[in-house]
């Protein structure tokens, strides 16, 4: 790999809503996102895996969806709840339940894993995603060697308060310019959020924008970076040569 760098630019929250694939499918022909992360409790999941059975180049992962929390009065409060995170086996049960809808939904296994809200970062989600990654041979976000996850691409605080900046294009040009060599995982959340019920709304319309901008491009081509998708990393991982665009 020597002084490489390869970047995988991943869309979350693919199949929460017609709008929100939208913004990741134009993001993917038209901007530089290589894979996303589908969430199959959605009534829009249907729609995102067909796309991604006809696009094989969109490395397609799971998006774990156990709930959902937004930040009100000082305190976090559930919009959603999927299972509850401290039971074990409930969480056990619907993590693999979430796992066959997605190969039904797009007939292969996921290419990579992570979770809404990032509720696999605690117990006892992490073992039980983490074990299930490695017996698939998968990375579980923030969880893998080798890969360096970049999560700043985002417009909120995590109490939701606006970060406008964190989405512009020169912040994220100037962020690319400073990645390490070797593989990292770029997150991201393009979409119309018009259909939803939701904090972060405008935020995803303007990252469709930045993720598509032509001087993006431009200084990604400058910048030398391989825009590659876990397909590749996975490729690379088993034959040392990966094919990258």
């Amino acid at each position: 790999m020597g002084g490489e760098r390869y970047l995988i630019v991943n869309a979350d929250d693919f199949g929460l809503s017609p709008g929100v694939n939208r913004g990741v499918i134009q993001a993917h022909e038209h901007g530089i996102v290589t894979s996303a992360s589908l969430m199959v409790r959605w009534l829009a999941a249907r729609e995102a895996a067909l796309y991604a059975r006809k696009h094989p180049e969109l490395s397609l992962g799971l998006h774990l969806d156990l709930g959902e929390w937004v930040y009100r009065a000082g305190s976090w409060a559930p919009v959603y709840t999927v299972a509850s995170l401290g039971d074990r086996p409930a969480v056990e049960r619907e993590v693999y339940r979430q796992v066959d809808i997605f190969r039904h939904l797009v007939d292969r296994e996921p290419s990579h894993m992570n979770s809404h809200q990032h509720v696999h970062m605690r117990e006892p989600v992490r073992s039980v995603v983490r074990r299930l990654c490695d017996s698939l041979g998968i990375p579980l976000r923030n969880f893998c060697p080798g890969i360096h996850y970049f999560m700043e691409f985002y417009g909120q605080t995590n109490e939701g308060e606006p970060l406008p900046a964190y989405i512009s294009l020169d912040w994220l040009v100037d962020s690319l310019s400073a990645l390490p060599k070797g593989w990292t995982v770029m997150v991201c959340h393009p979409g119309d959020a018009s259909d939803l019920e939701t904090v972060y709304r405008t935020e995803r319309r303007e990252e469709v924008k930045v993720l598509c901008h032509r001087q993006l491009h431009a200084a990604i081509e400058r910048l030398g970076i391989k825009l590659c998708s876990f397909n590749d990393w996975k490729s690379l991982k088993n034959s040392c040569s990966p094919s990258v665009r």
